[in-house]
């Protein structure tokens, strides 16, 4: 199997792969999936990713044929995997294992130290996927799609998890830096009130070290002493 970088002659068939993999991972209606893979993987919107350089999007390609692939985003030190897709076709063939291995490898070398995946809590396949590479749950989020919210798990590293204590108002709380969403200014981290991460406490905001405790129905969030502000901007893909 060949792996190379996405280019922008690839929509098309990109476009294709998605709408396979979501078609026979969900049981999302073809309307919903239709504009999702408009908003996401139309002409404009793929090229605008591919000159992002932040992110990364690798096409597996198996006898020349495109057949599954990646989009991952790099934020610091941290690698998050975004989309793994494989068309329905060619699953069990080992090739979602080998793009992933691919993919972390990518991401690694150009300077990420953690790497999370990221799926909707629905997605049985998808979340087996992620426990079968080593990568732990370790919180929940939450992604828009086509107008409608949905729960996302997020997984990470397992020797990569790091929680840092803080004290507001005398009670000991735990922030996880493996755990965060980019916002307009700087990252959001999950905080949690213990340290097996049963409960959640909000979020802790990177740019002026603020506690924010509010998300809105769409998983948007917003800092009130610095309106750092974190917006859904993806739609989970399905893992194989």
């Amino acid at each position: 199997m060949n792996v190379r970088e996405a280019t922008v002659d690839d929509g098309p068939v990109v476009r294709s792969i998605a709408v396979r993999s979501m078609e026979a991972s969900y049981s999302l209606s073809p309307g919903t999936i239709e504009n999702a893979i408009r908003q996401w993987y139309g002409v404009d919107g793929f090229a605008e990713k591919l000159e992002d350089d932040d992110t990364l999007v690798l096409l597996a390609e198996l006898e020349g044929e495109p057949v599954a692939f990646s989009e991952s985003v790099i934020a610091g030190d941290r690698g998050d995997i975004h989309w793994l897709h494989v068309a329905a076709m060619y699953r069990g063939e080992g090739i979602g294992q080998e793009l992933y291995e691919t993919t972390r490898d990518r991401l690694e070398d150009a300077g990420a130290e953690t790497i999370r995946g990221l799926v909707l809590a629905d997605n049985s396949e998808g979340n087996r996927f992620w426990e079968a590479q080593g990568l732990m749950k370790i919180g929940k989020g939450s992604v828009e799609i086509d107008g409608t919210a949905f729960v996302e798990n997020v997984y990470v590293d397992q020797e990569s998890i790091d929680l840092e204590p803080i004290v507001v108002d005398d009670r000991e709380l735990y922030v996880d830096r493996s755990d965060a969403d980019r916002g307009s200014d700087d990252d959001f981290y999950t905080v949690y009130v213990d340290e097996a991460r049963e409960t959640q406490y909000g979020y802790y905001c990177g740019a002026c070290d603020s506690l924010v405790t509010s998300m809105d129905a769409m998983g948007r969030l917003e800092c009130e002493e610095c309106n750092n502000a974190r917006k859904p901007t993806r739609w989970d893909a399905a893992y194989m």
